[in-house]
């Protein structure tokens, strides 16, 4: 056997599976099943120690920030992982075709093959070593429309990841004023009863189902976007979802109606997004332990939305139903929460807390606001 082929074997194979791993990723606009990728194994691999050592640091901003950094520099060292295999992949082909080049000065070896790789994939053209076989200049000729084709695709990949951040994030910040910082069901609910109030809510839980149906539909083809942090600390695409799925058990348990309805019906896709994305990240789950809401809890919440007009059924049946729903994607969202490092909400807040929309660093009246918005929900 020629002592080049292995060399030409093991190019080929890494090249096609950097290659297809890349078409995967940013090209094929859905979800890819199979576990064995480069991708999935480059954000295990990376993942893992960075969550790891997060939680060594104490709770609270600079956690945060830690984390908040690993969406955008992950995203830029899969890139830069693809395009070191693809140079060592043409050099490997390089080397296992004879190491046909001119390399003035010094004998041809593996490192001249790779550095005619880098240099033609990276368009630098130095021209200080040269292909001078016809199978070679073919290598290079290839290599150097990959290349080229590889950046095009790169540099038309990062604004779609950032347009799909963005989208998601408008809903969680209009989510601030209405279920609080962080967003829990028992607030939503509080800031909805009002005369009226269960219409304004159909419609937000209107639209929270296409988000839903649009989340799901990013995160699965692009699913580090489930590492991009939201812009405050207290806010995140999990638990503003958590925080709606609870609604709608709520409702779905306790209310009868057109806004019932529509809450099945943003629970349904609300739901899939999350067993979905679970499956992406094998995130087995776990069994809840349903310590996120106590019985003297939701009869509190019961007790404070009566007054105000919205009445949730105290029946046994309610609560075997509600208890059903909640069984449906609390194991799902403990366990990406744990994985993601992302504290899953309340169903309701545990203290009173202000928004994010009154607090800053410069005003100091976010009481005044505060108390304003006390005044509001009273008058409602």
């Amino acid at each position: 056997m020629d002592m080049t082929t292995p060399a030409l074997v093991a190019g080929l194979a890494l090249l096609l599976t950097v290659l297809w791993d890349a078409f995967e990723t940013m090209v094929l606009p859905r979800r890819v099943t199979r576990r064995v990728r480069l991708a999935r194994l480059f954000y295990r691999f990376t993942w893992r120690p960075w969550s790891a050592i997060t939680r060594r640091l104490p709770a609270g901003k600079r956690r945060e920030s830690f984390l908040s950094f690993f969406g955008p520099l992950s995203l830029l060292f899969l890139v830069t992982f693809w395009a070191l295999g693809l140079v060592l992949s043409f050099g490997l082909l390089q080397y296992g075709c004879g190491s046909e080049v001119a390399a003035p000065g010094r004998a041809p070896d593996f490192i001249t093959d790779l550095y005619l790789s880098a240099t033609t994939f990276f368009t630098l053209g130095m021209g200080d070593v040269t292909p001078h076989s016809g199978l070679a200049r073919m290598l290079t000729a290839i290599e150097a429309g990959v290349g080229f084709g590889f950046l095009a695709i790169v540099i038309g990949y990062l604004p779609v990841i950032y347009q799909s951040f963005s989208r998601r994030e408008v809903n969680i910040s209009l989510l601030d004023a209405r279920a609080g910082s962080p967003p829990t069901a028992g607030e939503l609910l509080r800031r909805h009863a009002f005369p009226g109030g269960l219409d304004a809510l159909q419609r937000l839980l209107s639209d929270w189902e296409r988000w839903s149906a649009e989340l799901m539909e990013s995160h699965l083809s692009y699913p580090m976007l489930a590492y991009f942090r939201s812009q405050h600390d207290n806010q995140s695409w999990l638990a503003s979802m958590t925080a709606i799925l609870d609604t709608c058990a709520l409702l779905m348990a306790g209310v009868e109606g057109a806004c019932a309805r529509q809450a099945e019906l943003t629970f349904a896709i609300a739901r899939h997004a999350i067993v979905d994305l679970a499956q992406i990240f094998i995130a087995r789950p776990d069994a809840a332990d349903g310590g996120r809401l106590g019985a003297e809890a939701l009869q509190s919440l019961r007790t404070n939305l009566a007054p105000r007009g919205l009445h949730l059924s105290s029946s046994a049946a309610a609560d075997q139903r509600l208890a059903q729903l909640r069984a449906l994607y609390e194991p799902y969202v403990t366990t990406l929460g744990r994985y993601l490092n992302l504290e899953i909400p309340a169903l309701i807040p545990e203290a009173a807390r202000k928004d994010n929309w009154q607090t800053t660093v410069w005003d100091r009246s976010s009481a005044v606001l505060h108390d304003a918005r006390g005044i509001r929900d009273d008058h409602h």
